[in-house]
């Protein structure tokens, strides 16, 4: 049935509902708009709604709008666990040529490297609500602050290293290959030194 098909999508994807999987299960966008309407799902974004007893999701609904955004720099630490707060503005990472006006009108950080380097250390991770995201590894995300040293406050740079330094499961010889990729390698030498 139908409506069974909706209520388990609901459920598996705790309260929300995209578009794009319920026509894959056979759903008509017909049904699916009576479906939202008499269940009172909230649209949060293009192509997804959210039932009201569940908790917003930011960071799912940028993703579900950009599927090919990587969630980066500031935003990366926190849900790597490596910042000390949660970032007042979502940061993201596109390719280069992506267009970017409607988000950073949404108050989000983008930043654009060459396609070539634009899926370098990918991870799938979960939001703070358990729901999948796209975020670059440790290593990337500490060689990205150093790229953009001038824009990120020093605190935050330094704190997110020695976080980094202290992790068990730290690969610096990774880091220092994204750092070769994306040309910060002197700046990460000169912190690893210190701080090893």
């Amino acid at each position: 049935m139908k409506r069974d098909i909706l209520d388990s999508l609901l459920r598996d994807n705790k309260g929300f509902l995209k578009t794009s999987e319920a026509v894959a299960a056979g759903i008509s966008r017909e049904y699916l708009g009576e479906y939202v309407r008499r269940n009172g799902l909230e649209r949060v974004a293009y192509g997804l709604y959210m039932s009201v007893d569940t908790w917003a999701d930011g960071m799912y609904a940028l993703q579900v709008r950009y599927p090919a955004a990587v969630f980066s720099h500031e935003s990366a630490l926190y849900l790597l666990g490596l910042a000390e707060r949660e970032p007042s503005a979502f940061s993201v990472t596109l390719k280069a040529g992506a267009s970017t006006s409607r988000l950073r009108r949404d108050g989000v950080r983008v930043y654009r490297v060459k396609e070539a380097l634009l899926e370098e250390g990918v991870i799938a991770v979960l939001s703070p609500t358990g729901h999948p995201l796209r975020a670059y590894n440790a290593e990337r995300t500490i060689c990205d602050l150093f790229r953009y040293r001038s824009k990120i406050d020093v605190q935050d740079l330094q704190a997110a290293v020695k976080g980094y330094i202290r992790r068990r499961e730290k690969n610096i010889p990774l880091l220092l290959r994204y750092a070769k990729k994306l040309r910060v390698e002197k700046y990460a030498r000169q912190y690893l030194e210190a701080l090893l």
